[in-house]
């Protein structure tokens, strides 16, 4: 008889993926025959998916996308023989892949106080248990922490976020047939903590503290940026600012103090998001001087041709011991070099001194000695010729009345006679009216020339005036006249005469001097005032009156003399008349800084530079870019009135040397110029050649890139998230680079890029004014380059 038909390869029990393809198969030892398949018990005639398929003595069932309802125990059949195994269907937890990658590659950012959310949709066989774990234990419900779950996804939601939220968390999602971990990153940003302490005090004496301190130890997870230190004096409430140290430097230095005085001192750190609480010092005294302090400046006694004479006191503080002598110093009037009149210290407060040169002018001061050393000099005396003292001046010659107003009387004089008056130092002119016997000093300094007007008289009125010389020994006798009033001029409102003259905008440039004539006409005098911004005019402003004209001058004109300047005229009836106009003082710029040579797009060249110094005062400043193509050929100007410090020049030649040069100008002129040392060159490509066999050609299936979906503007708040997205497509898939006004983005670890199947994303965390420009994507493959441009706008919180 035939041998009867056996099983060869029994069917094996298959683990598979829900949606994934399955197959049972079992191989018999005889050719053509026809079996059964049954599941569960039942036998299995059509199935939705399951197809069987015999291939000589292998027999299949197969099921291309396997469902929950394809779970169980599966049997063949054929006469005696019988095998049988399962299908056992798994379905773990799943999450969408991009939001998977998205999770993973970026962190998510908030601001200290922000509410966090974050939420997980998943999909797999129920039940599944979702666990949320932070530093390896799992969060549980808290007043801010909470985990909420569904059969579709799980959420944690953290209210008030804080700093200590920040760090790796981990969701675990766990059914029957798997686990899927997720690891996420929590970014929480905030004002640093207070400056790490005690404050130490590193040096003190009576004229500087210094302290020290140390960085926080959190820096609120952005750079500190500076240091503000203030000052309290002990028994009073107000804090007092003294300055700002920047991130690297965790000392400083004041000079803000008094000896003998206590002070607190407190610390801030300030970073991007704001600043710290306070790090406060205990007490801190400025120690006492060990040395005397400075006398008052000493009196002259007497003086003639050979010898001068000086007295003082003693210091109010003789500092740590007692004081031993004093040490005497002179110097020429008008010059800055004190010399020493005594080398060894005198107890006495009186000293007559003998090597002096006859006729010149002295000053003196003194200071203490004790024995921690010399204390601080006094200010000078007096200053005093050494020459015998002189007799009083003569009578002025020919004292007489040149004109008169009806508010004003002029005087005119000569000089006292030779003999009476070689040395007149000036005049005093006093008054007095006709019903009055005491004079009235008309001058507080003497007056150098030999004419004086008297101002403000009573028309009508009979005024008496006398004329005294003045010299070291005091006033001469005096010269008398009696005068009276003229008729009273008309009055004429006060009027500036503002002509061609006159310019309304003067460009002026820095150490030139500033010299602006106003005519005007009134009666009586006006007061004449000159305003600058509304102020009164800077110490090293003088005006000058006279004679129906106002003068400004300025000797040498400084960048913070630019300004408008204002002049009014007003006289005693109220009217007023005003004109104003601009002064900008200003320079031949200083050169820019070195340059710099990148290559941010191929074939092209962007310089950039340092910007030139003259930028912080000159507002109409630009730049001028140069280039020549050898080291000895001519400049030519590729580009002009560029207003940032980069400039983009794309028509380079592969092969050649470029050098460039940067120069800035305003209306005076041309800076000297900044160059590139070394010469730039883009290499030629080298051209190959290969000998290949003719090939049939196929259909090329290669297409360049191109956008799908274009880069779209944003406008968005600074402190927000930002993400810019586009999709591409093109064969070979292209490969994408992001860039920031043609700067390149790949290696720039503040963006994050991602590139999903085509679709394209930067994003950008906690975005900043700096973040604010012209954003480009470009695509390229070896048939092509594609590029989309969109412009982001960062607009303030409020």
């Amino acid at each position: 008889s035939a041998p009867r038909c056996h099983v060869n390869k029994q069917l094996l029990n298959v683990r598979v993926l829900k949606g994934e393809p399955a197959e049972l198969s079992c191989t018999v030892s005889k050719d053509g025959v026809t079996g059964t398949w049954f599941k569960d018990g039942l036998k299995l005639t059509s199935m939705e998916g399951v197809c069987f398929k015999k291939e000589g003595l292998v027999h299949k069932l197969i099921i291309d996308k396997v469902e929950d309802i394809h779970a169980g125990k599966y049997r063949f059949e054929s006469g005696d023989i019988k095998t049988e195994a399962s299908i056992f269907v798994e379905d773990p937890p799943q999450v969408d892949k991009v939001l998977l990658k998205n999770l993973t590659s970026v962190p998510t950012v908030a601001k200290a106080g922000q509410n966090v959310t974050i939420k997980i949709p998943f999909e797999g066989r129920l039940p599944i248990r979702a666990a949320w774990l932070k530093d390896k234990m799992e969060l549980a419900d808290d007043t801010r922490i909470r985990v909420d779950k569904t059969d579709t996804f799980t959420k944690l939601s953290i209210s008030s976020s804080e700093r200590k939220d920040a760090g790796d968390y981990k969701v675990r999602l766990k059914n029957d047939s798997g686990v899927l971990e997720i690891n996420l990153k929590l970014v929480v940003f905030d004002k640093p903590q207070p400056p790490a302490g005690p404050i130490k005090v590193v040096e003190s004496s009576a004229n500087d503290i210094t302290i020290q301190w140390k960085p926080p130890k959190d820096d609120g997870g952005k750079p500190v940026q500076s240091y503000i230190i203030e000052r309290q004096q002990v028994g009073k409430n107000e804090w007092v600012t003294l300055g700002e140290t920047p991130r690297s430097c965790t000392t400083f230095t004041t000079n803000k103090v008094e000896q003998d005085m206590s002070y607190y001192f407190r610390v801030r750190a300030v970073n991007a998001e704001g600043t710290s609480d306070a790090l406060e010092s205990e007490e801190v005294k400025a120690v006492s001087k060990a040395t005397p302090s400075a006398p008052d400046p000493p009196e002259i006694v007497s003086a003639s041709r050979d010898t001068i004479t000086i007295s003082w006191k003693a210091p109010p503080k003789s500092g740590s011991s007692r004081i031993v002598g004093y040490l005497v110093q002179k110097r020429k009037k008008g010059t800055m070099t004190w010399l020493p009149v005594n080398s060894v210290p005198i107890a006495d407060k009186k000293l007559e001194m003998t090597n002096l040169k006859k006729g010149l002018q002295y000053e003196f001061r003194v200071a203490a000695v004790n024995a921690a050393g010399t204390g601080d000099a006094s200010e000078p005396s007096k200053p005093v010729f050494a020459r015998d003292s002189t007799k009083s001046p003569g009578q002025v010659q020919d004292l007489k009345v040149s004109s008169s107003d009806g508010s004003s009387i002029t005087l005119t004089w000569k000089r006292p006679e030779a003999n009476d008056g070689s040395d007149v130092k000036g005049y005093e002119v006093e008054m007095r009216s006709s019903n009055n016997l005491n004079w009235t000093k008309c001058n507080a300094l003497p007056i150098e020339t030999t004419t004086y007007t008297v101002k403000g008289l009573q028309a009508k009125e009979i005024y008496f005036l006398r004329v005294r010389a003045l010299n070291d020994s005091g006033p001469g006798e005096a010269a008398e006249l009696e005068a009276s009033l003229g008729p009273v001029p008309p009055v004429v409102p006060p009027r500036l005469l503002i002509n061609d003259t006159v310019k309304s905008f003067l460009v002026i440039k820095a150490g030139n001097t500033i010299r602006v004539n106003i005519p005007f006409e009134a009666s009586p005098d006006p007061v004449v005032t000159w305003l600058k911004d509304g102020h009164p005019l800077p110490s090293q402003a003088t005006v000058n009156t006279k004679d129906g004209t106002t003068q400004l001058l300025i000797g040498a004109a400084e960048f913070t003399d630019s300004g408008t300047y204002t002049i009014e005229l007003q006289n005693g009836l109220g009217k007023r008349e005003t004109f104003s106009f601009q002064v900008q003082v200003t320079d031949i710029p200083q050169s820019p800084g070195p340059i710099q040579l990148q290559e941010n797009v191929p074939n092209t060249v962007t310089v950039t530079w340092e910007p030139s110094a003259s930028e912080k005062w000159e507002s109409d400043l630009y730049y001028t870019v140069l280039k020549r193509e050898s080291q000895k050929g001519a400049w030519r100007v590729v580009g002009d009135l560029i207003y940032t410090n980069k400039f983009t020049f794309t028509s380079l030649i592969p092969g050649r040397d470029y050098y460039f040069r940067v120069v800035a100008k305003n209306n005076l002129g041309t800076s000297g110029p900044s160059e590139t040392v070394q010469p730039w060159r883009i290499r030629k490509p080298k051209a190959e050649f290969h000998l290949r066999p003719q090939k049939y050609k196929g259909v090329n299936q290669n297409q360049p890139p191109r956008f799908l979906v274009l880069l779209k503007p944003h406008v968005v708040t600074t402190g927000s998230e930002c993400r810019m997205s586009c999709a591409v497509g093109g064969h070979p898939p292209p490969k994408i680079r992001w860039y920031k006004d043609s700067r390149d983005l790949s290696n720039d670890p503040t963006y994050f890029c991602t590139n999903d199947f085509g679709v394209c994303s930067l994003v950008v965390l906690g975005v900043t004014k700096q973040d604010e420009g012209e954003y480009m994507v470009e695509a390229i493959n070896e048939s092509g380059r594609a590029f989309s441009k969109a412009f982001l706008t960062i607009k303030g919180n409020n």
